[in-house]
């Protein structure tokens, strides 16, 4: 008698870091040649469930050793309250919780919540990864998925037409420490659009098609400059991770040996104990010199490799690029290609960084960084400065955007003459670098003007540091012109209506005599005279756009 399961196969499909480009998981999809048997799934808990096992024993038999995404319905989890033989599946196939991401799928619908959420957190306590599967395109409610607090967020590519909607999505990912994946990508268009979104992984047609057999080798568009651009503390970590080749602290270092030159791939291996915290690392190279010398493999073969390991470097997930270059400058020399650790906050690994990538992408920043700097004052153009606004409004930051000009520049020129001209726009950019604090930016957009993004705190001392210092050109005094915009949440969609509402505070500055200083609020009518002849409230004479408006 035939069973459904003689005819149910599985397909691979790999989930794609989109800064390395490397397979960072496989996602495994039931493929049955006839029936629908995922509807049936979705009303069975227990047939639910059942393939989630045989999902996990698929990918055994296909020997991979890359981390593994299983479908499971919400309902099911709630109805089951956890999946114990999942637990069960994953430990036989010789693989660690924390190597198995549950994607939980739609439809929430009639789910109990306080179920479901005590199934997740059942599946978290053994070490498993949660992912919150078809957002944007399911029905998941956004306080169940604050609630869930998921490892990952999968969006449906539908959305990647509703830029602002993705962006809030990564800010929210953000603040749940979750990484953001986006599903169903097909076209190159597509893939950029994710990258400008802040997404740091995809899967889809675009990358690779589920196939029978899992595929190590992805398609991935080449990342334009622009997708580059980081904040001024460096590229997070997270766009960095790999999958690591994790073992149990008690393998032998035949183990491990069999596990390397299986593997060709792996430049290290992670000893880990229970609950996946690493304890020892192995280096590619060292230990496979050590195994080879003369009596090496019959000195250790049996051993413990923990004998022939380092203490693991770590750092956590909410790390950047440039703390993970300060762990590895610790230490010896002979350990500066060693992978390093990427834990969670319980210290369980949740892959590895490779110096490679990183000195990679931050040379490649530095170059375009260096590219765009201004010749005269080696400033960043307006193109840092906007993409940080952007930055700041997806984040629901409040914050203050000034432009600063030096009065009647022209006069000064023809009068004192261009070098005088020029070494005035260097004094004025060295004062506002010296007076920012560490979260402003200072930009120079040409000629005598600069862009300055800041924190309102940061404003006065700024203002007063600039206003007040007494400024000359070949012995002709000269004084400064600043507006600022105040943006509070809400209050703009973008950096063009940051920068339409500064137009008119640039204006009214202008109007006035002597040193001044123009303060708007993004929204409201009016400005504020805080330095300047005639100071104190202006009329509404200043046409701030409102929100929402081009």
């Amino acid at each position: 008698m035939h069973s459904w399961t003689d005819t149910l196969r599985f397909a691979f499909q790999p989930v794609v870091n989109l800064t390395t480009g490397g397979v960072a998981g496989l996602e495994i999809l039931a493929r049955p040649e006839a029936g629908d048997i995922l509807a049936e799934a979705r009303r069975d808990p227990e047939l639910d469930g059942r393939l989630a096992v045989l999902a996990v024993r698929a990918a055994a038999r296909k020997e991979t050793m890359l981390p593994l995404h299983v479908n499971v319905f919400a309902g099911t989890l709630a109805d089951l309250g956890g999946l114990t033989p999942l637990h069960a599946a994953v430990r036989e196939a010789g693989r660690l919780p924390w190597e198995v991401t549950v994607d939980v799928v739609p439809p929430y619908t009639h789910v109990p919540q306080r179920a479901l959420l005590e199934a997740v957190g059942s599946l978290r306590s053994q070490g498993f990864r949660i992912s919150a599967d078809g957002v944007g395109d399911g029905d998941v409610p956004l306080r169940l998925l604050t609630d869930l607090a998921p490892d990952l967020v999968k969006l449906d590519a539908s959305l990647l037409s509703r830029p602002a909607a993705v962006r809030a999505m990564r800010t929210l990912c953000e603040q749940l420490g979750a990484l953001l994946s986006v599903e169903g990508v097909e076209t190159e268009l597509q893939c950029a659009a994710a990258l400008s979104a802040g997404a740091q992984l995809a899967q889809g047609e675009l990358f690779a098609p589920p196939a029978r057999l899992p595929a190590a080798d992805v398609y991935v568009p080449h990342r334009s400059p622009g997708a580059m651009a980081s904040p001024p503390s460096g590229p997070s970590v997270r766009e960095f991770v790999r999958p690591a080749a994790l073992l149990p602290a008690t393998a032998s270092a035949g183990q491990v040996r069999a596990l390397l030159t299986g593997s060709p791939d792996v430049s290290g291996v992670l000893l880990v104990d229970r609950d996946g915290v690493p304890v020892r690392s192995l280096h590619r190279s060292r230990f496979l010199l050590s195994m080879s010398g003369r009596y090496g493999h019959a000195l250790y073969a049996d051993r413990p490799a923990a004998k022939l390991g380092d203490p693991p470097r770590t750092v956590g997930i909410d790390a950047t690029a440039w703390e993970v270059l300060d762990v590895v400058a610790v230490g010896g020399s002979d350990r500066t290609s060693d992978d390093v650790a990427v834990v969670d906050r319980y210290g369980r690994c949740v892959g590895v960084v490779r110096l490679a990538d990183l000195v990679r992408a931050l040379a490649e920043t530095r170059v375009e960084e260096a590219a765009s700097l201004n010749p005269l004052t080696r400033l960043p153009g307006s193109d840092a400065i906007t993409g940080e606004v952007d930055r700041r409004i997806a984040d629901g930051r409040t914050f203050a955007l000034s432009w600063l000009d030096v009065d009647h520049f022209k006069q000064v020129n023809d009068g004192a003459g261009f070098a005088a001209g020029d070494e005035l726009i260097r004094s004025v950019g060295r004062a506002l670098q010296h007076a920012a604090s560490e979260s402003t930016r200072v930009g120079h957009i040409g000629g005598d003007d600069f862009l300055v993004l800041a924190d309102p705190e940061g404003l006065d001392p700024l203002a007063v540091s600039v206003l007040d210092a007494p400024w000359s050109a070949g012995g002709r005094a000269v004084t400064l012109s600043l507006a600022t915009v105040l943006c509070m949440p809400g209050s703009v969609a973008d950096h063009r209506q940051a920068s339409a509402c500064l137009a008119p505070l640039k204006k009214a500055a202008k109007s006035l005599s002597g040193a001044s200083w123009v303060l708007g609020r993004a929204g409201l009518p009016g400005h504020e005279i805080r330095r300047g002849s005639g100071a104190g409230p202006a009329p509404a004479e200043c046409a701030v756009v409102e929100p929402g408006r081009g």
